[in-house]
């Protein structure tokens, strides 16, 4: 039955135009065409990724968060409660009113202690600053070297410049090395990045980002398997540029470099609609659709693909309604208060615990001032001794 499957799979139909077999993608004569085998290379390299990334973070990208001035809110602990902490992790971390009280009396508290327990229990679960910074800094350095690493090696390819010629001798179009180890390190660096799903900052489009994701991973080993890798580094150069700015944009802002951060945004979110919503289109659409079918017929796989790179222009659509939302408030408002696109996160409704202890502090200080004030200025209009205490109910 297995058998059966696997040859159902690599059936010549479902990956070539007709006429086209995988025999004639068979190395000879010193020219090379991807096989899919290749793509097991990436297994490795995903540890090698692993560890670099984890030497990286911690050798140059918690020292350059200091550096430019990223400090972490010291966080209280909560007390330890089985009831409350039961609930937090099995129910709801921000519990309603009438949920508030039910636990607050279950465990002799009042609502307001209940509710600040819940609150700082949430803060404790929020990601450190620096956690976010140091991310950030391993996707800014990767999408930086990859993108002009893939620039490099492509700009003296003659089908990079001129898009009719993207599919003339398809599927037989011989591989570059470069371009070889290219694509499958950027492979490898996608499926990093689903491996470490669960370590890294969860944002607001966490389902969306997952999604990104799995696409690139099935757009990335169906174009290299079917040899349609002059599309597919294409995609990839469309989507690392704006990348590049949405990360260091990231840096800045948890360095607190609001000035430099905002005129980022603004260069990012040109970068970014201007890539992915006008080249991509024409770069990967136009070429796949117009230009194909002047040279090639169409064929099963030709569909699949496409279908998929449908599926990335949606959600460069729907990170394109969040930026535009964003550069419209950084214009009306003067500021920004939340990171774009992936980094859109959890705004804290209300203070943190330190905050609030703060507030509270200053308040009472605050009040304190304002009635001392108030029975000096009695003491004095009865002829008492204004260093004569008070008392204060």
């Amino acid at each position: 039955m297995l058998t059966t499957l696997y040859k159902s799979f690599w059936k010549d139909e479902y990956w070539f135009p007709p006429g086209y077999t995988w025999a004639d993608l068979e190395d000879s004569d010193g020219i090379t065409y991807p096989h899919p085998k290749d793509l097991l290379t990436a297994i490795p390299l995903i540890f090698v990724l692993l560890i670099f990334r984890f030497i990286l973070e911690r050798a140059i990208g918690l020292p350059l968060s200091k550096v430019l001035g990223v400090r972490d809110t010291l966080r209280i602990k909560v007390t330890p409660n089985p009831i409350l902490e039961s609930f937090f992790q099995t129910r709801s971390k921000n519990p309603k009113k009438d949920e508030l009280g039910h636990l607050a009396s279950q465990c002799n508290l009042s609502v307001r202690q209940a509710e600040r327990w819940f609150r700082c229990r949430r803060n404790q679960e929020r990601p450190l600053l620096t956690k976010k910074f140091t991310e950030s800094f391993w996707k800014f350095s990767f999408y930086s070297c990859s993108f002009f690493g893939g620039l490099f090696t492509l700009y003296n390819e003659t089908w990079f410049s001129q898009p009719e010629t993207t599919w003339i001798g398809y599927p037989k179009q011989p591989l570059q090395f470069a371009i070889k180890w290219w694509y499958i390190l950027e492979f490898s660096f996608y499926l990093s990045l689903i491996l470490t799903l669960c370590f890294d900052v969860k944002r607001k489009d966490f389902k969306e980002q997952v999604i990104h994701h799995f696409m690139a991973i099935i757009l990335l080993s169906y174009s290299y398997s079917a040899n349609i890798v002059r599309i597919g580094v294409q995609v990839l150069l469309l989507h690392n540029v704006s990348d590049i700015f949405l990360e260091l944009g990231k840096m800045l802002s948890y360095a607190g470099w609001r000035i430099t951060r905002d005129v980022l945004f603004i260069i990012f979110s040109l970068v970014f609609l201007i890539s992915r919503l006008i080249v991509f289109p024409y770069k990967v659409f136009y070429i796949s659709y117009h230009i194909f079918k002047k040279n090639n017929q169409f064929f099963f796989g030709y569909y699949f693909g496409n279908a998929f790179l449908l599926v990335v222009m949606c959600l460069n659509i729907f990170w394109s309604v969040l930026i535009v939302k964003m550069f419209l408030k950084l214009l009306l408002e003067g500021q920004f208060k939340c990171d774009v696109r992936s980094d859109v996160e959890e705004e804290e409704d209300d203070m943190s615990d330190e905050k609030l202890t703060k507030s509270q502090r200053s308040n009472g200080r605050l009040q304190l001032s304002r009635v001392t004030d108030v029975r000096a200025r009695v003491v004095r209009g009865t002829d008492q001794l204004a260093s004569e205490a008070v008392p204060m109910t």
